[in-house]
């Protein structure tokens, strides 16, 4: 069972939100006991009792207030049957509901002059609890000073504080929680665009590096890290790279000279050796193009037709002495642009391997902007066609050769942006088919069908 990665939500999105609604419930209830705490007690009227109390009072045909009781007041009698309240318009007329008590005898007689104010009583049942407030009724603005169903003052500044800072506390969750994954986003915004250049580090394209002013400085050491390991990796593939370019060299001299005595021998036995020089001749070249798949060269036209026709040209005597034949096979073809020299070295390759681990007839064909070698030897295994593109890939252990043709092929075919495909021959062999882009302005031609 695989170990689920670790993600950086948790740590920086989850973790901060809980982190923040803990803290604001802390505040709230720190808020809540301030104000308990700041809180003297006592028991106040309810503020809903005024305006009942303003409904009740009308006036009479001449002017003067009475009370009129509403159902709403006498439901509210029903809960408070102590309460009490005293009118006055703005003329100083008053009407009263109730008993007043004597403590607010005089304060009845001049409340024009308080518009707003709050008292509380001691007990619940002293009838001192009152509320000032202007309201407008049936008879009128007027400054009502009422009594009736009481509270106490704590549960109410709980109320109060609820009211106030759930809002905040509502609002300040959804900015929270909106804000901090875009804040977050933004923040490795640095990570998502070194992934992308990561991406484009690859064999063919060295000396990419990761750009370290685009990440956080938590993040650096890693860019930083990652850049090293690549400058280390350049250093040794080009120190591998001038090694084979060295040695390829060195080898070319000694096997030029072994083949110009070989091809002035007069006896049989070491012409026969001819077959196995070109062997280590193409070794040498296939090193050497493992050198030279650094530099693109100069891409120009090329006539297919002409290339197959030279190189097998080349390469028949050869064939023709190891008991092989050889041929070529022009259909209708397009040019291409491309590198000949890389182009000739793809050919020759796969022809060498036909002719060595195929049968005793090669036949290479040109159509389109293809080119197909075919043998009529035991063929590919289907689940070893990928595998034989690798580097020092044989099918069988005992087989001569470097197992280097194929792959070389693969990466010349990759850089000129075409593709090779092994099929079965229509007699049993081999078919490697090399598919290069057609010519710029020139249409491209009809697919092949498959053999």
């Amino acid at each position: 069972m695989s170990r689920r990665r670790p993600t950086l939500k948790w740590p920086l999105i989850i973790k901060p939100l809980i982190l923040h609604l803990l803290t604001l419930i802390v505040a709230l209830s720190a808020l809540l006991v301030v104000l308990v705490r700041f809180d003297s007690g006592g028991y106040y009227t309810i503020q809903t009792f005024a305006p009942l109390a303003a409904d009740t009072v009308h006036r009479d045909s001449h002017g003067a207030l009475y009370v009129k009781r509403t159902p709403e007041f006498d439901a509210l009698l029903k809960a408070a049957p102590g309460a009490w309240f005293v009118a006055e318009d703005e003329r100083g007329q008053r009407v009263s509901f109730g008993q007043v008590p004597a403590a607010y005898a005089s304060l009845a007689t001049a409340l024009r002059g308080v518009p707003f104010g709050d008292l509380r009583g001691r007990d619940a049942g002293d009838g001192l609890a009152i509320v000032i407030r202007e309201h407008t009724g049936p008879a009128g603005k007027l400054t009502i000073m009422a009594h009736g169903e009481v509270d106490s003052l704590t549960w109410q500044m709980a109320l109060a504080a609820h009211i106030i800072t759930l809002p905040i506390f509502a609002l300040l969750a959804l900015v929270t929680l909106i804000a901090t994954p875009i804040i977050v986003r933004k923040a490795l915004a640095g990570v998502e665009r070194i992934a992308q250049e990561a991406k484009n580090i690859s064999a063919s394209r060295r000396g990419v590096r990761l750009t370290e002013t685009a990440v956080p400085v938590e993040i650096a050491p890693l860019v930083t890290a990652v850049n090293e390991a690549l400058d280390r990796l350049d250093e040794g593939h080009e120190r591998q790279r001038r090694f084979i370019a060295a040695a390829a060299h060195e080898l070319r001299t000694p096997i030029a000279i072994l083949r110009v005595k070989i091809d002035a021998a007069d006896d049989a036995t070491s012409r026969s050796l001819a077959v196995e020089v070109a062997r280590l001749t193409t070794l040498a070249e296939q090193l050497l193009d493992l050198h030279r798949m650094e530099a693109s060269g100069q891409k120009e036209t090329i006539q297919l037709a002409r290339l197959a026709k030279r190189v097998v040209a080349d390469l028949a005597p050869l064939l023709i002495q190891s008991g092989r034949t050889v041929a070529v096979v022009v259909e209708p073809h397009q040019p291409i642009q491309g590198e000949t020299g890389a182009v000739e070295r793809v050919l020759a390759n796969l022809v060498l391997n036909a002719a060595e681990h195929g049968g005793r007839q090669v036949i290479v064909r040109v159509h389109g902007t293809c080119i197909e070698v075919e043998d009529d030897g035991p063929g590919i295994p289907v689940d070893e066609r990928e595998r034989v593109f690798e580097p020092f890939q044989r099918l069988r252990p005992r087989q001569t050769g470097a197992g280097l043709g194929l792959n070389l092929v693969q990466q010349v075919i990759d850089r000129h942006g075409g593709r090779v495909t092994i099929l079965d021959a229509p007699g049993g062999g081999a078919l490697i088919r090399v598919a290069f882009p057609p010519h710029p302005g020139v249409a491209p031609p009809p697919v092949p069908p498959a053999a």
